[in-house]
Formats: C-alpha cells, structure tokens, sequence
C-alpha cells in the first residue's frame, strides 16, 4: 500500500499548541457521545438538532484556529522560501473550508 504526500509530512507543535488542539478535540468528542445518548434516549429533534448544531459550531472554531496556525508557521515560511506550491495548496484548504 502506498502512501500519498499529504501522508509523510508532518509538524512539530508546541505542546501549548497540542494540547489546547487536544483539548478541543475531546470536548467534540464528548458533545458527539452526548448526541448519540440524546438519540439513543428517544431525545426531543429541536433538542439534539441544538446540539448538533452546537457541535458543528465548536468544529468550525477548531479548523480555524488550525488554519490560523497553519498560515502562521507552514503558509508563512514557504512564502519566505517562494514555494509556489505550498501556496495553491493553502488557497485549495480555504476554498474547501469556506463552500
């Protein structure tokens, strides 16, 4: 089995930011499982709609602030170093992320 390139790269975080990423992931994680108990309990929809709805919001607050990392450190330092690609690349992760 072969791997794509997006597969080998990789970045170094520092541990503030990975464990504020980790943070928010589990907090997700813990809104997704209390959706599931909320369908599993024969929930009200408005209820586990507002739920949902929370939790798609908390989602898009951690691909921002990802993104906001990302430009920062990779985006900025291969614009220093004129990488063109790494540039299309950034502009095909906004057009993703704003559909």
């Amino acid at each position: 089995m072969s791997e794509c390139d997006c597969c080998k790269r990789t970045k170094q975080r520092s541990e503030e930011e990975h464990n504020a990423l980790l943070n928010r992931l589990s907090r997700i994680e813990g809104q997704i499982r209390g959706i599931r108990r909320m369908v599993e309990e024969d929930a009200y929809c408005v209820d586990i709609l507002t739920q949902s709805s929370a939790a798609l919001s908390a989602l898009d607050a951690f691909n921002k602030e990802l993104l906001i990392s990302h430009f920062r450190s990779c985006v900025v330092r291969d614009i220093k170093d004129d990488d063109e690609a790494a540039i299309e690349e950034f502009e095909k992760v906004l057009k993703r992320m704003m559909r």
